[in-house]
């Protein structure tokens, strides 16, 4: 069996941590988070997508790191509005907003606008770098409907709403594995885990001139 891949996580929540760890299972990766994310030097997720945000905390973090590092942004898509929450998803309702919060101002916008239409997309963005430099950068969805109230209680952030038609259920209605097969984290991981069994992480070359 070829030796594990070992990489880091720019993270300190040891929640998401353990997600990546099952979706990893079976495969020759090892998963940390990056030891004292909370005192380095913080990394400013204004980024006007999650595609740059993902990226340059990747990129950002890495610098302080030997082995390579993951980092990603996801967010939930909704085209009546706009695209919101989007990018803005996390902070969406404020910064001390709660998941509910965040929920009860998600469906109060619907109505505000009259919105009939309730089709939303999940999207994560998945970067990989090492020591300053990236390697690759991975992305997925998964298309559902939002509900007019919320149902289960697995899950976190706005899957109570997140209507699931392959299933019909939410995505808080979810089992665990059922969740790590169809959601967009679990589908940009599976990439990123294809392709490091394709290909040896190199380290970067530094160039003597």
């Amino acid at each position: 069996m070829p030796e594990p891949v070992k990489l880091l996580l720019a993270s300190s929540n040891p929640g998401k941590l353990r997600e990546y760890q099952v979706l990893a299972e079976g495969r020759a990766v090892e998963l940390a988070l990056l030891a004292c994310f909370d005192r380095l030097p913080r990394f400013d997720e204004s980024a006007p997508t999650l595609a740059e945000n993902a990226l340059g905390k990747a990129l950002h973090y890495s610098r302080f790191a030997e082995l390579p590092v993951i980092a990603d942004d996801s967010g939930l898509v909704v085209p009546a509005l706009g695209g919101a929450p989007g990018v803005h998803s996390a902070r969406y309702g404020g910064p001390q907003a709660s998941d509910a919060d965040r929920i009860q101002k998600l469906l109060a916008e619907l109505r505000s606008k009259g919105v009939t239409e309730r089709c939303a997309r999940f999207v994560c963005v998945l970067a990989l770098a090492l020591q300053g430099q990236v390697l690759a950068v991975f992305s997925d969805l998964v298309a559902g409907e939002l509900l007019e109230a919320p149902r289960g209680s697995e899950g976190f952030g706005y899957d109570p709403i997140f209507f699931f038609p392959t299933l019909g259920r939410s995505f808080a209605e979810l089992t665990r594995e059922e969740k790590n097969q169809h959601s967009h984290r679990g589908k940009a991981f599976r990439k990123l885990l294809a392709f490091l069994e394709s290909r040896p992480l190199r380290r970067p070359e530094v160039s003597s001139g």
